[in-house]
């Protein structure tokens, strides 16, 4: 069974819009897992744009209440801003069951490319191993490339995270190249599980191409924010909980 774990980066960026803590972004996590989500994702920026720290700890506590996983996302190189502590600092004082390593600078709109860890291996080693020493997970956010790949189990990373970006891309546009991308998807996740490396996978996912994408080989877990909350406009939010956690499970 694929896990659904729920991004709530764009609910905290509606509140945000606005004083106040309306709508509550813990108690949409509290309706995600009441829905049959498996777990609860966010990625704390240092602007702060959606998901602020508090966040991080109120969504923590609810996580551990109801034992679920907690998988909090960044760029391990952020350090300190205004009331934002740094990356590390907040994972290894909230916990989380994993942390996704991602190299989004701090004024990119989004994730939008995996490490080049010829480039950053050396300076991700030592933060993996802090993070492991403290009982979390790792995971590092990946484009579908092997050599790189066998690079993220060197340093010492318990999975991969997939950047499907492209191929929810190619979905969208109805490409010719669509076949090729999953390909290589496909190898990529064969590569990684023969490497020991577990396998998970976001960005862009929905409930159009998701039919396609549950069929990875060994994928183990989804992170899905904006798709699920747009889809919950029109279908209420735990009905939109309800028809992800179906389509990953085929029905």
């Amino acid at each position: 069974m694929i896990a659904l774990s729920v991004n709530l980066n764009k609910i905290a960026l509606i509140r945000n819009s606005r004083e106040g803590n309306y709508p509550d972004v813990v108690a949409h996590g509290r309706t995600c897992l009441d829905a049959g989500a498996d777990g609860i994702t966010v990625h704390p920026r240092p602007d702060q744009r959606h998901i602020r720290p508090d966040d991080v700890r109120g969504l923590a506590a609810l996580c551990a209440r109801r034992q679920v996983e907690f998988n909090v996302e960044g760029n391990p190189f952020a350090g300190p801003q205004g009331s934002y502590p740094g990356l590390l600092p907040l994972v290894l004082e909230t916990a989380p069951q994993q942390c996704t390593l991602v190299p989004d600078s701090n004024d990119q709109l989004t994730s939008d490319h995996g490490f080049d860890l010829e480039r950053d291996g050396a300076r991700l080693e030592p933060i993996i191993q802090q993070l492991k020493d403290a009982g979390i997970r790792v995971s590092l956010f990946m484009d579908p490339d092997k050599a790189q790949i066998t690079r993220a189990r060197e340093v010492g990373a318990d999975r991969i995270e997939l950047y499907t970006g492209p191929f929810a891309d190619a979905v969208l546009q109805q490409s010719p190249e669509v076949d090729d991308i999953f390909a290589a998807h496909c190898a990529a996740a064969e590569h990684a599980l023969q490497l020991g490396l577990g396998v998970n996978a976001g960005h862009d996912l929905n409930l159009i191409n998701l039919p396609r994408y549950r069929t990875l080989p060994g994928l183990q877990e989804v992170s899905i924010g904006h798709a699920l909350t747009v889809d919950a406009i029109s279908m209420g939010l735990s009905d939109a909980v309800a028809a992800y956690v179906n389509c990953l499970s085929g029905k």
